[in-house]
């Protein structure tokens, strides 16, 4: 019942936030890029929670029992690619105003490859989103409504509607503020956590930090085997092409960068945003060290999959029922966050880039934005009890796989575009887009088969490497090109 009633009391806040932001009505200039008054310091903080997803807030603790705190060489490329992202991409969408980032591709390549570009972050968006809100939707009908007798698709759909009703109006606008609130409660959910973890092993902070100096899951850094996944190289440039395609190149997170008054302060508002996930991933690696020596502890075996060890200790009173509580709030917070931004970019995406709203009266194109949200709001929801249906946590991976695979072609078609001045053959860029991504499978299986090297994280260098290839392919020779 008190989960119930911190669930009641945490969704009546966002919703009160966005009666707040609302108030002033629901144009398109507000849902789409915030009217270009967002503080950057509130979007920054804002950032953070939508980019941690309730699958990155149980995974990255049970990461260590597998790779170590390896993860953190990815996490420091993150750092350097939020500066790429900041000086190359972000100047360039200021410069044409955009509103949605893929435009770009529409001006410098063409229409084919305008809605190209489109139609993979919708794809990628729509899996992903429903992946993770399937997870919250999960513990709740677990821990809070099964015994209630309500059904999973009641608590899917209800969840989406909650998405839709706080984010319908003011969009971008609304959403700056309620991710500010997120991301507030999911570091403090981390914290607490931690807290009484570290209550539970009695120790002090010298006794924490020999915890996990001495612990043999402290490995960091990786130098010596180049096969290895956790290659220092792999690992570190793979984070920064990670951030510039699911960051740069992702309308979901460039939206909320777009809505900051100037091109300064959306700069301002990345530095920041990306320091911070280096000590935020660190205290997420320390809590997956501390809970495996709290299991030594108390002699208790340890789940097989390591996205249940947090679960497990929150959820059967081996932290006492604040982590449980603490762990809710944290799972919910983070997955809404994510979740209520992709819905209102992919609307954005639909609505710019498919319907060319912009070319509308704002009534004729506020009545198409209304029409659009709530199609898409339904589809995800459809979505997220299509995966409970399948019922096989494999499905979720699968889904997370395929999601990966289709930020491939947009990092290729943004690189042509950038650092060339050839014109591609438009046709052929939808049929590039495809081929990418499935060359890239079968090489990976061919590769393990042969070799057993198995592609990781630069699986997506790759199939950027071949969208490029095969865009330079198509062109003809060099021309005279403005280049914005």
């Amino acid at each position: 019942m008190m989960i119930l009633i911190t669930i009641i009391c945490y969704f009546a806040v966002l919703l009160l936030i966005a009666r707040i932001t609302g108030r002033k009505g629901g144009s398109n200039a507000a849902f789409f890029k915030g009217e270009n008054k967002s503080p950057w310091y509130v979007v920054s903080f804002g950032m953070i929670g939508a980019s941690i997803s309730g699958v990155t807030f149980v995974s990255v603790p049970g990461m260590v029992r597998g790779m170590d705190m390896t993860y953190m060489q990815t996490v420091f490329g993150f750092f350097f690619g939020y500066m790429v992202v900041a000086h190359i991409l972000l100047p360039l969408y200021y410069k044409l105003n955009l509103t949605s980032i893929y435009g770009y591709l529409g001006t410098r390549i063409g229409t084919r490859a305008y809605r190209t570009g489109s139609f993979f972050f919708l794809l990628s968006r729509m899996l992903g989103t429903a992946a993770k809100l399937y997870l919250v939707c999960l513990i709740l009908h677990t821990y809070v409504f099964q015994e209630m007798h309500v059904p999973f698709w009641a608590i899917a759909v209800g969840s989406v509607a909650l998405v839709w009703i706080y984010t319908h109006k003011s969009g971008i606008k609304t959403i700056v503020w309620t991710d500010t609130l997120q991301t507030f409660c999911l570091i403090a959910a981390l914290i607490f956590i931690i807290y009484f973890t570290i209550q539970k092993l009695d120790l002090n902070f010298s006794g924490i930090v020999r915890t996990v100096q001495n612990s043999e899951y402290s490995r960091i850094f990786v130098l010596d085997d180049w096969v290895s996944r956790q290659n220092f190289f792999k690992q570190f440039f793979s984070g920064i092409f990670i951030v510039i395609v699911m960051t740069g190149l992702d309308q979901d997170m460039m939206q909320k960068n777009l809505s900051c008054r100037n091109l300064r302060e959306a700069q301002k508002n990345m530095y920041c945003y990306g320091f911070s996930f280096i000590p935020l991933n660190f205290l997420f690696l320390c809590l997956g060290i501390l809970l495996i020596t709290l299991a030594g502890q108390m002699q208790l075996e340890l789940p097989a999959m390591n996205d249940d060890i947090l679960p497990m200790f929150a959820t059967q009173g081996y932290l006492g029922q604040s982590v449980l509580i603490l762990f809710t709030i944290g799972i919910i917070a983070a997955a809404f966050s994510n979740s209520d931004s992709a819905l209102t970019a992919m609307t954005t995406s639909v609505c710019v880039d498919l319907l060319d709203t912009e070319k509308d009266t704002e009534e004729v194109a506020r009545r198409k934005r209304n029409k659009v949200h709530l199609s898409l709001s339904a589809l995800l929801a459809f979505f997220i009890c299509l995966v409970e249906i399948l019922n096989n946590k494999s499905v979720i991976d699968a889904i997370y796989i395929i999601a990966s695979y289709t930020y491939g072609p947009l990092l290729g078609m943004f690189a042509f575009g950038l650092f060339t001045r050839r014109q591609t053959n438009d046709r052929f860029v939808p049929f590039i887009a495809i081929a990418s991504p499935l060359l890239c499978y079968a090489l990976d299986w061919w590769i393990a088969k042969e070799t057993g090297y198995k592609f990781g994280y630069e699986l997506l260098i790759l199939n950027g490497t071949l969208t490029f290839a095969g865009l330079m392919l198509m062109s003809g020779k060099e021309k005279t090109l403005k280049v914005p």
